[in-house]
């Protein structure tokens, strides 16, 4: 019995090892892609076309000079904020840590965790 769920656990420990090698590799790519997205050319074209719209709608629609402005910075800081945190996670000019590392401190996370778990399941079989 004990060597079945030994095997078991070396089987679960393998497919991690697998998925764990994916998300590591795969991650970095798509922070990069969703970073080339968000700052490329095209999106702030498309961003500064949304914010004339929507100061627009905002100003037929009665709103007052202040109001509208004030509304349209706060909708167009939405947007900054966005991509100030996907800098951050993907290493951009003013993130702390790269794709890579993310995706390392990903996989030490998820070996923490499972490390964890194999503990305290050894300590509830020896009770």
């Amino acid at each position: 019995m004990v060597d079945d769920e030994e095997r078991k656990e070396k089987k679960d420990t393998e497919e991690l090892k697998e998925i764990l090698g994916v998300v590591s590799s795969q991650v970095p790519g798509l922070i990069k892609s969703l970073l080339a997205s968000v700052f490329s050319e095209e999106a702030g074209r498309s961003m500064g076309k949304a914010a004339a719209a929507y100061y627009k709608e905002l100003k037929n629609g009665g709103l007052p000079e202040q109001v509208s402005v004030k509304l349209t910075e706060d909708y167009m800081r939405t947007f900054t904020s966005i991509g100030d945190m996907l800098k951050g996670v993907g290493g951009g000019r003013h993130g702390e840590r790269s794709g890579e590392d993310m995706g390392e401190e990903i996989e030490r996370s998820i070996r923490e965790k499972l490390e964890k778990r194999r503990r305290e399941s050894g300590e509830e079989e020896k009770e």
